[in-house]
């Protein structure tokens, strides 16, 4: 979500995600009227837009669908077999397209079956293919105990991150606290990650990114920033790949 959302607009935006699979737009729109004008705006925007269209006619959940699977196509991110582990799941879209690539429905007989673990601290409603803790929080060491114990084998090939704390309207602090998030998961890879695995998570640009890209650089082979179609031109968000993980196991860093 843009970083500069105030906390009532980000509201605004997990309950028109959340209305999509059960409701479709008109329940959503029907509520602008009891909104402040600058909602109303926003939620008139979203609700023309493309990708939110887009997504209703092919049944996800949220319009970020399309960002994961436009970087999956290009990028090669999932792959039938792999085991994904899903971080800021809410509202289930990215792990849809996850369970869709990683084959983890067994829908496609002769492709390796998948798995998916979804968490979030918000309720995911159930999905076919996924497995979702929640609520839960990455923050709290007992959660990464009950997700290792989720995880076929304790590890997961891909980490995908589309995390983002509730957005204050000022960016530097909206910035360092997404920063954070990313750095905490960086933390907790050598227990998690598998060795060559996969890490994607969604940042948005500020002083902080730096310290970001040094971490995986380091612990990773390779490295690129992805700015999907999806993801809204005047949003400062951006999506950091990293491939070929490298520290296998140790401690984390602080």
């Amino acid at each position: 979500m843009p970083i500069r959302l105030p906390l009532s607009l980000a509201r605004c935006c997990r309950l028109a995600c959340a209305s999509l699979p059960r409701h479709g737009f008109h329940t959503a729109a029907s509520h602008c009227k009891a909104r402040t004008g600058a909602e109303h705006l926003w939620l008139t925007r979203h609700l023309k837009d493309p990708f939110v269209k887009a997504a209703r006619v092919e049944s996800y959940r949220c319009r970020s669908a399309f960002k994961l699977l436009e970087m999956d196509t290009r990028h090669r991110i999932l792959r039938p077999g792999l085991r994904v582990l899903d971080c800021g799941a809410a509202p289930g879209a990215w792990s849809q397209v996850a369970v869709q690539r990683v084959n983890a429905a067994g829908t496609d007989p002769s492709s390796p079956v998948g798995f998916v673990l979804g968490v979030d601290l918000l309720h995911i409603a159930p999905l076919g293919g996924a497995t979702f803790l929640c609520p839960a929080d990455v923050t709290d060491p007992r959660t990464w105990q009950r997700i290792r114990e989720l995880l076929p084998g304790g590890r997961a090939d891909v980490i995908l991150s589309d995390m983002a704390p509730n957005a204050t309207g000022i960016r530097g602090l909206d910035h360092d606290r997404l920063i954070g998030l990313c750095l905490l998961l960086l933390d907790v890879a050598p227990n998690v990650l598998c060795p060559g695995g996969t890490f994607l998570c969604k940042t948005w640009a500020g002083s902080q990114s730096h310290r970001l890209q040094k971490r995986l650089t380091e612990e990773f082979q390779g490295t690129r920033t992805l700015k999907p179609e999806a993801s809204r031109k005047e949003s400062s968000e951006v999506y950091l790949l990293a491939t070929q993980y490298r520290r296998a196991e140790g401690p984390g860093r602080a």
